[in-house]
């Protein structure tokens, strides 16, 4: 097992170079043994909070990596609840439905087919990452010597469709207009979702790339604009409302609207703010640090708090959480919600998006134009071996501007900002700049971009 896969936020590596079965087994009575030590006395005397939660998406080898995973927790004692093959949010759900002690999704998300590896949740689907407990886990599955260990757990298959289905259309407003949505399951976990919780409602749906191969028609990342071409071509060919991609786990969306031009996340999350501050007046919402000023901007205009967080889904969760944020989202496409536990889920961002769409009676790119005040560069990555030193040389050059390194170093001006944040697993810079003109920003775009050598 290569001690290269524990990440920031989960474990995602090569296979079965990587990562394999032994592996698999390694990290699952790691997983057991750390999030078990949490509970608490009473918890202890509960079965269900003894017990884990163990999903998987549909790449080839999730199944052969499931079951050693699930060997490996019950080496342990640990009693564990086999939820099959479903999208990330689904754990989310089954963790608190069921009330077990975490759970781990066996996923890479994104990446490309020939990757695997698992996304770790405790308690209420709390993140495991590696400053709450991942470092702990892989310390403990580093040192095993052997996977061998009498099975004294059990394993429950529960199948959480029905139930899972009505969690997410309890966020779908009655009487909801018909409309047709194409949507892109990326050859992902969306193709079993999207069925199962659109089969009764007035919505078509425009299927593209449903079919479960364990290969994907190219890399399932919607944030990649290439790969949205698809989509953009379906939603104006067949005349849809608007559009949208998921990824490989179907935690994260993307949209495009009825005229196939892709909406930014962050201007998904600005469209969302007068909706939910008019349920919940004077609501927190929270937005990563890469989002447009226009977000900041509604969020206040609509009399909410506006909280600006570190890039990533473990500070997300916090954040939401410890500010009792109504709902949330970043610019990679994870929205996240009070009522969903304050965990992220695509599928009840699409149920929230399509009440607003209902409700407007206008298409959505005139929802949008009011947000597109900015002129973005989007995230891009700059190949920098010594990360700290060039942050330093841009804080240096910026001088003059209102700075903070919350995530990185932003730089704020009065007509334009940019944020420059190290990537957590990579040698890359990662560079966003915002202005209030094209011009402007092609221009401060190009300055920083010669000082920090080219794009990779």
């Amino acid at each position: 097992m290569d001690p290269a896969i524990f990440k920031a936020y989960d474990i995602r590596g090569i296979y079965p170079d990587q990562i394999d079965e032994e592996g698999a087994w390694k990290i699952g009575c790691a997983t057991a043994r750390f999030l078990r030590s949490l509970l608490s006395g009473y918890e202890r005397g509960q079965a269900k909070a003894q017990s884990l939660c163990v999903g998987r998406d549909m790449r080839t080898h999730s199944e052969a990596l499931t079951k050693a995973l699930i060997k490996g927790m019950n080496s342990t004692g640990a009693n564990v609840i086999d939820i099959g093959m479903v999208d990330t949010p689904q754990m989310y759900f089954a963790i608190n439905h069921l009330g077990t002690c975490g759970g781990v999704q066996v996923t890479a998300s994104h990446n490309p087919a020939k990757y695997n590896g698992f996304k770790i949740s405790g308690l209420q689907a709390r993140p495991v990452g590696a400053d709450t407990g991942l470092k702990d886990i892989k310390h403990v599955a580093m040192a095993l010597l052997h996977t061998k260990g009498k099975a004294t757990g059990s394993v429950q298959k529960c199948d959480l469709t029905s139930e899972y289905k009505n969690h997410v259309l309890k966020f779908l407003r009655p009487n909801i207009k018909k409309m047709k949505i194409a949507v892109d399951a990326f050859n992902g976990m969306a193709g079993k979702t999207i069925p199962a919780i659109f089969g009764n409602l007035p919505v078509k749906i425009v299927p593209l790339n449903f079919e479960h191969t364990g290969e994907f028609k190219h890399d399932p990342n919607p944030l990649v604009e290439k790969y949205l071409d698809e989509i953009k071509t379906a939603v104006r060919q067949k005349k849809c409302d608007f559009g949208v991609c998921f990824d490989g786990d179907a935690d994260r969306m993307m949209m495009v609207d009825e005229k196939g031009d892709t909406v930014s996340c962050d201007l998904i999350v600005a469209l969302m703010v007068p909706y939910f501050l008019e349920k919940k007046p004077r609501s927190v919402v929270v937005y990563d640090l890469r989002s447009s000023r226009v977000v900041m901007e509604e969020i206040i205009k609509y009399g909410g708090t506006p909280r600006r967080e570190r890039v990533g889904h473990a500070f997300m969760k916090k954040a939401m959480r410890d500010s009792h944020a109504v709902f949330g989202g970043e610019l990679s496409g994870h929205f996240y919600y009070s009522d969903n536990y304050y965990a992220d889920s695509a599928m009840i961002t699409l149920m929230h998006v399509m009440n607003i769409v209902s409700k407007a009676g206008i298409p959505m790119s005139e929802l949008i134009k009011p947000l597109r005040r900015y002129s973005s560069s989007g995230e891009i990555n700059f190949g920098v071996e010594d990360k700290q030193a060039k942050i330093d040389e841009l804080t240096k050059r910026h001088s003059e501007g209102r700075i903070d390194h919350l995530d990185g170093v932003t730089v704020g001006y009065k007509e334009w900002w940019f944020n420059c944040r190290p990537s957590n697993t990579e040698p890359l810079l990662r560079l966003i700049v915002e202005a209030g003109s094209k011009e402007l920003l092609d221009e401060k775009l190009s300055e920083i971009t010669e000082h920090l050598n080219g794009p990779v």
